[in-house]
């Protein structure tokens, strides 16, 4: 070989092996690095965006508040109409640890609908830490939530149903000065997000939704497939799924093995019997006598006036069996309240389960499932003697033509497929979305992957190992060959056998 040629093949050669140590140090993932420019001390420029250091999170709850860099970016509330009101979306990005950050960025989709992502993010955070060594994290407020235009209507407990349908029309005129509820939908919020994404400087995203989150992250797929790069659906709703719906069966099933569980468990069935004919016993009694109570905010500490009806007994116990640590604590709180003692139930209610945004009452609640589920809702029969009935439907029902609303696009329902890199979670005991979702999801998608983790509930983010294994998936984009044996410790939870606990 020619001397010359030699040095230069040798040469060609030496390149490729260091791109090739690269290639293999970064695990194989783009080593693009995020566009961000510091443009005064403490102040990042992204894209068209500038953002200054800010605190993100919902003061009141007793969660600590975040650093994070905020900014905000106005858009038309009515599309079809781009010359009209412009709304004010709030934007948070939390950064890398890395000075160099990978491009995507990782984008968190609350759940609800309602809930608001910079408020609630504090509250998952850890789940996040692995991977933002790496990738930073953009949060949106979803329109109608937060600092993003909310439609706050407050709740008037205790309320019958035509006071409280009185009470959204009320709420529609008062906020007819600055919003029209129709034109927030998660098709409007699909449309927000492409349009933060832009002015970021458009870099792929890492949809990581939460329960409705899930369907917001399979509606942006499914419209903007070509800039995002994998997704991760914790606790899953399939696009055809209509919200609400089943609601009722899903919490039953929950139970009815959560306390069978507890009665052939000798300490819990010694202690508390048949949970269920407790709980049974208790709806009854406060459907002919609602309890009027006062006791003090475990935050504040300021006395508060508080109803509970057999309606808001069941919407306490399906937030209690969210999670198995709650669900472990009901049969204790449930013999309290039998025997006339209310406060352990409404007060853990408050420290544990906290003020979860999917009752499907609020303003931007009943914009999305007004225009994307009422109209398939009916009463079912074989609800009528479950702890929910058919409360929620018949709310919806009633609550929806005081309220304006949209429609969903003919092709919502259509489920998500290709070739995206997707990870699923679900918990075997959810009362919300049982894995049987999760599995109708991941038929249509080659290279996605279930998990369901064994005696789990609603919300798997910051459950155990799953940190781990998500910062590994959106390193490799490989759910297939994740090793998931860490999740086999998770197990049941063990029930109180009073307030200290469960026995030694």
């Amino acid at each position: 070989m020619n001397p010359r040629l030699r040095r230069i093949v040798l040469l060609l050669l030496l390149v490729g092996a260091i791109v090739w140590s690269v290639w293999q140090h970064s695990g194989g993932r783009n080593t693009a690095a995020l566009a961000v420019s510091t443009v005064a001390p403490d102040v990042l420029r992204m894209g068209n965006l500038t953002l200054l250091p800010c605190d993100i999170g919902k003061r009141g709850t007793g969660m600590p508040t975040l650093r994070a860099y905020c900014t905000g970016l106005q858009v038309p509330e009515d599309r079809g109409n781009p010359a009209g009101r412009q709304i004010r979306l709030r934007i948070a990005v939390v950064r890398a640890a890395a000075a160099r950050a990978d491009a995507d960025l990782v984008t968190f989709l609350d759940g609800g609908p309602g809930g608001a992502a910079t408020e609630d993010y504090p509250s998952i955070a850890g789940a996040f830490e692995p991977l933002r060594k790496q990738r930073a994290v953009l949060l949106v407020d979803q329109r109608g939530t937060g600092g993003s235009n909310a439609l706050d209507c407050g709740a008037d407990d205790g309320a019958s149903l035509a006071r409280a349908v009185d009470g959204l029309r009320t709420c529609v005129a008062r906020l007819a000065a600055r919003a029209a509820p129709q034109y927030y939908t998660s098709s409007d919020a699909v449309a927000d997000l492409e349009a933060v994404r832009r002015a970021l400087g458009a870099p792929q995203l890492d949809l990581v939704g939460v329960s409705y989150g899930t369907r917001m992250a399979q509606q942006y797929a499914r419209r903007y497939p070509q800039v995002v790069r994998a997704i991760v659906l914790d606790s899953a709703v399939p696009n055809d799924l209509t919200l609400g719906s089943e609601h009722a069966r899903n919490l039953e099933a929950v139970l009815r093995e959560l306390f069978a569980r507890c009665r052939a468990t000798s300490a819990c069935a010694a202690r508390y019997g048949d949970p269920y004919q407790t709980l049974q016993r208790l709806a009854a009694r406060l459907r002919a006598h609602p309890q009027q109570l006062t006791l003090r905010d475990p935050f504040s500490f300021r006395v508060e006036h508080k109803t509970i009806d057999a309606g808001a007994l069941a919407q306490l116990v399906r937030l209690y069996a969210y999670s198995p640590l709650t669900a472990a604590l009901l049969p204790y709180v449930l013999q309290e309240a039998d025997e006339g003692r209310y406060e352990p139930l409404l007060g853990q209610a408050e420290v544990v389960v906290g003020d979860v945004a999917d009752s499907l009452t609020g303003g931007m609640a009943l914009s999305v499932t007004c225009a994307e589920d009422a109209d398939r809702l009916r009463p079912d029969p074989a609800d009528l003697g479950t702890v929910m009935g058919n409360g929620l439907t018949e709310w919806l029902l009633a609550a929806c033509p005081a309220w304006p609303h949209g429609v969903r696009p003919a092709d919502f329902g259509a489920p998500l497929s290709g070739p995206l890199p997707t990870l699923v979670l679900a918990g075997e005991r959810d009362p919300v979305t049982p894995g049987r979702y999760g599995r109708q999801i991941v038929r249509t998608l080659p290279r996605a992957r279930l998990l369901e983790l064994k005696g789990q509930g609603h919300g798997l983010l910051t459950v155990g190992c799953v940190p781990r294994l998500l910062d590994e998936f959106l390193h490799t984009l490989d759910a297939q060959h994740l090793d998931a044996r860490c999740l086999d410790v998770l197990a049941q939870t063990p029930f109180f056998i009073d307030a200290n606990g469960s026995n030694p």
